[in-house]
C-alpha cells in the first residue's frame, strides 16, 4: 500500500474516502498511544473543499475511537494548523493546489510534518487493519479557535524584517482558498493597504484553479499592472505556496523569490555557519546570493525539507544555524517554525519590499533562462533509466561536477546547471536546466534521457 506521496496523502475522494480518513485517524492514535507516556491531544483542521466536513468527521471518529483527545479547529490554512500542532499532534485535511474534487491528509507532530518513517508506519497500520481502543479509553472532542493567535504570531515575527507597511499597496489573490482567512488580515494589521481578490473561501475554486501559475492568475497580473499596487501575491488552496507578481504584472521567478529571502536571512544571522536548505531543482542563483551573504546551501530531496533540516542539524555543530529552508514556491521560516508557511512569506516579503522596493531586491540576483521539461517514462522503467543516466550524462558533460544523490545534477560553468530526476507521482522523468543557452542544454539532456528510457 502506497498512501503517502511527497506531501502527505492526496487524491480524488474516490480514493481519499471517509473510510480511509477513519483508518488513518485510528492509525495515528495507535502510534501516539504507543509512543507517549502521558495523555496527548491531536488538533484537526480542514481547508475549504466541499468534502472536508465529512472527511473531518470520519477522521475525528478514528482519532477519538483510537484513544486520543481531538481539538477541532475548523477551516484553516495548513500553516495555521501546523502552528497549532506545536507541542502536540496535528492532522490537516487538504489537497493543497489540487482540483476541487480531490482531498488529502497531512500529518504533523510538534509543528513539523511526519517524516518518511512515521508515514510508512501509518501505511503499515492502515494496511494491516486498525482497531478501536477499549470503550473507556476513547478520547473526547472539543472545538477550539486558533486563527487569531496564528495571525498575531505571524505579525509579530515578520515585524523584525524590513520596514513598516504603512501606506504600501499590496494586491492579494487568495484564489478562493484558505489564505482568505489570513494573508489580507495579517498585511492589514501590519499597516498595508490591501486589495484582496477572490478572498472568500470557495470549495469549488470557481474564480480560478487552486494552483497559482502565470496562466491561472491572469486577473491578478492585470489588476497589478493596471493599478497602483507595489506588487501582488497569489496563494494556493491551503496557503502554503506563494507566488509574487511585480508592478508590471509579471510573475517573479520562484527561485528569484527564494534567493531574495534566503539572502536576507543569511545576512541577518550572526551564526558562524549560516545554512539555507533547498532542493536539487532549485536554481544556482540561490547559492550565489547565499554565498555573497556569507552562508552556504545544502540540498535535500524534493518534498523533504523538514527531513533535510533535521539531517543538517544532526550533521552540523554549534556554529551551524539553519536560517531558512525552501523549495520553489514553498518556504520554511525556521525562526518561526518548522512548517511551510505562505502567509509568513507574504508578511516577510512585504516588509522587505516596503524597505527597499522589489526592484532593488531583485537587482543583484542573476536571472538566467530557466526551463523545466517532462519526458514520458513508464514507472517500471524509471529505475533502470536513472541508473543509465548516472553513466551517460557525466560522459556527455565531462567537465561538469556531478551529484547523484537526488537524481543526476550537473554543475556547469558560471552557475549554469541541469538536473534529471524521476517524478514521484507521475510517469515522467523531469528535466530542469538553467543556462544562457538553455534550449541547447535541454536538448542535449533530453536526447540522453530518451535514449536511457529506450
Amino acid at each position: 500500500m502506497d498512501l503517502f506521496g511527497t506531501a502527505g496523502i492526496r487524491g480524488p475522494v474516490t480514493t481519499v474516502t471517509p473510510e480511509l480518513a477513519l483508518s488513518v485517524g485510528q492509525a495515528v492514535a495507535e502510534r501516539i498511544r504507543e509512543q507517549e507516556d502521558e495523555p496527548t491531544e491531536v488538533v484537526l483542521a480542514r481547508d475549504g473543499r466541499e468534502t472536508g466536513e465529512a472527511l473531518g468527521s470520519a477522521c475525528e471518529a478514528g482519532l477519538a475511537s483510537g484513544g486520543v483527545d481531538v481539538r477541532r479547529l475548523g477551516q484553516l490554512p495548513t500553516p495555521a494548523l501546523a502552528f497549532a500542532s506545536q507541542g502536540r499532534y496535528g492532522v490537516m485535511l487538504t489537497a493543497s493546489h489540487n482540483p476541487p474534487e480531490d482531498n488529502g491528509i497531512k500529518l504533523f507532530v510538534d509543528g513539523v510534518e511526519y517524516d518518511r518513517d512515521a508515514e510508512l508506519d501509518i501505511e503499515r497500520r492502515v494496511s494491516d487493519g486498525t482497531s478501536q481502543a477499549e470503550w473507556d479509553d476513547w478520547g473526547i472532542t472539543e472545538r477550539r479557535e486558533t486563527l487569531p493567535g496564528y495571525r498575531a504570531a505571524v505579525c509579530s515575527y515578520a515585524s523584525q524584517f524590513g520596514d513598516s507597511l504603512n501606506g504600501l499597496e499590496v494586491a492579494v489573490d487568495c484564489g478562493g482558498g484558505m489564505a482568505s482567512l489570513a494573508t489580507p488580515q495579517v498585511l492589514t494589521e501590519l499597516g498595508a493597504e490591501v486589495q484582496a481578490l477572490n478572498a472568500s473561501v470557495d470549495g469549488h475554486f470557481s474564480a480560478r484553479p487552486s494552483k497559482p501559475t502565470p496562466e491561472t492568475i491572469t486577473d491578478l497580473r492585470a489588476f497589478v499592472a493596471d493599478g497602483s499596487a507595489a506588487f501582488g501575491i497569489a496563494h494556493d488552496g491551503d496557503a502554503d505556496r506563494i507566488v509574487i507578481v511585480d508592478s508590471d504584472g509579471d510573475v517573479v521567478h520562484e527561485d528569484t523569490v527564494l534567493a531574495i529571502v534566503a539572502e536576507q536571512y543569511t545576512r541577518a544571522s550572526d551564526a558562524a555557519d549560516p545554512v539555507v536548505v533547498t532542493t536539487p531543482n532549485a536554481s544556482g542563483r540561490i547559492d550565489e546570493r547565499v554565498a555573497a551573504a556569507g552562508g552556504r546551501v545544502e540540498r535535500v530531496r524534493l518534498g523533504a525539507l523538514h527531513e533535510g533540516i533535521g539531517a543538517v542539524r544532526k550533521a552540523g555543530d554549534e556554529e551551524t544555524d539553519i536560517v531558512f529552508a525552501a523549495e520553489p514556491w514553498k518556504h520554511i521560516h525556521t525562526g518561526f517554525g518548522g512548517w511551510i508557511d505562505g502567509v509568513a512569506s507574504a508578511a516577510v516579503i512585504a516588509r522587505l519590499v516596503a524597505e527597499t522596493g522589489l526592484g532593488s531586491l531583485r537587482e543583484p540576483v542573476s536571472e538566467r533562462p530557466y526551463r523545466k521539461e517532462s519526458v514520458p517514462c513508464p514507472d517500471e522503467r524509471k529505475e533502470t533509466a536513472m541508473d543509465t543516466l548516472g553513466q551517460t550524462l557525466p560522459s556527455e558533460f565531462p567537465d561538469a561536477a556531478v551529484d547523484t544523490e537526488h537524481g543526476v545534477r550537473l554543475e556547469l560553468d558560471a552557475g549554469e546547471w541541469a538536473l534529471v530526476r524521476p517524478s514521484g507521482t507521475e510517469p515522467y522523468i523531469r528535466i530542469y536546466a538553467e543556462s544562457e543557452t538553455v534550449d541547447a542544454l535541454v536538448s542535449r539532456v533530453r536526447d540522453e534521457v530518451e535514449a536511457a528510457i529506450g
